[in-house]
C-alpha cells in the first residue's frame, strides 16, 4: 500500500491497482501540490461534511466516474450532485475491489454551509477510517477531539499506519494525539490537519517528539510512504 499527503487531511492511497483518495480539500488549500484537474483516482473516501474536507469531491468524482465513500446522509447529498456514491456508515464495513473500508466514530460535526445562502445542511455524524488492503491497516482519524474508544479502535485493529489530527482548535490538540497514539498503538504516526490556517498552526516535529521513537514520521507535502 503507497501512501501520500497532500496538506490539511488530504491522503492518496494507491493499492491493488486502484487510486483513492481521503477528504480532497483541493481548492483554496494553500498547502496543497495537487490540482483538481491532475487528479486522477477510482474512489473519493470521505470523513464528514465540513467545506475542508468535501472540497472539491464533486467535480473529481464527475471526472473520473469515480465512487465516492461516505456515511449515509453525506453520501446522499452528494448524489444529489449527479455522481456515483456508496453510502455506509460508523461501524460498517464493507469489501470493495481494491480492500476493506471500516467507519469508526469520531467525536466533530458534519455539514455543508454556504456563506452566500447563508445556509447549513447537516450531513449526519463524523467518522474515521480504516482501510484494510494488501494485509495493511491505514486509520485516518478524520476530524476528532480524543475518545476512548480509541483504545478499543488499537485493540481490535492491528494499525499499520495512523493519520492523526494536531491543528487543536477544531480537533485535538498535539497533548491529546500524543494519547490517541499510544492507545492505538500504531506502527507508524503522521500528523494532519494542522497549518492551513492561522488557528490551527502547529509545529508537527513537536507532536513527534514526545512519540516513542521511531513511531512518528512528519511527511511533507507531496511526500510518499510506503507500508
Amino acid at each position: 500500500m503507497k501512501l501520500s499527503f497532500h496538506g490539511h487531511s488530504v491522503v492518496k492511497i494507491e493499492t491493488g491497482g486502484k487510486n483513492i483518495i481521503i477528504d480532497p480539500f483541493i481548492s483554496g488549500n494553500k498547502n496543497t501540490d495537487l490540482k483538481v484537474e491532475d487528479v486522477r483516482v477510482d474512489y473519493i473516501l470521505l470523513t464528514h461534511g465540513h467545506n475542508d474536507h468535501v472540497g472539491d469531491t464533486v467535480e473529481i468524482a464527475k471526472k473520473n466516474n469515480a465512487t465516492v465513500i461516505a456515511t449515509a446522509e453525506l453520501a446522499s447529498w452528494l448524489s444529489w450532485q449527479g455522481i456515483n456514491v456508496h453510502p455506509m456508515h460508523i461501524g460498517g464495513s464493507y469489501q470493495f475491489d481494491f480492500g476493506i473500508v471500516k467507519f469508526t466514530q469520531a467525536f466533530h460535526g458534519s455539514s455543508v454551509t454556504n456563506d452566500k445562502t447563508q445556509t447549513i445542511i447537516y450531513t449526519g455524524m463524523p467518522a474515521g477510517l480504516l482501510v484494510k488492503a494488501e494485509d495493511k491497516i491505514m486509520y485516518h482519524a478524520g476530524d476528532t477531539g480524543l475518545f476512548s474508544d480509541m483504545k478499543m479502535i488499537g485493540e481490535l485493529n492491528e494499525i499499520d499506519i495512523a493519520f492523526l489530527p494536531i491543528g487543536d482548535n477544531f480537533t485535538m490538540g498535539i497533548e491529546d494525539a500524543v494519547i490517541a497514539a499510544k492507545w492505538l498503538n500504531a506502527k507508524q504516526v503522521v500528523p494532519i490537519h494542522y497549518n492551513t490556517f492561522p488557528v490551527i498552526q502547529q509545529n508537527p516535529h513537536t507532536f513527534i517528539e514526545q512519540l516513542p521513537k521511531d513511531i512518528g514520521k512528519v511527511l511533507e507535502i507531496g511526500d510518499v510512504i510506503e507500508i
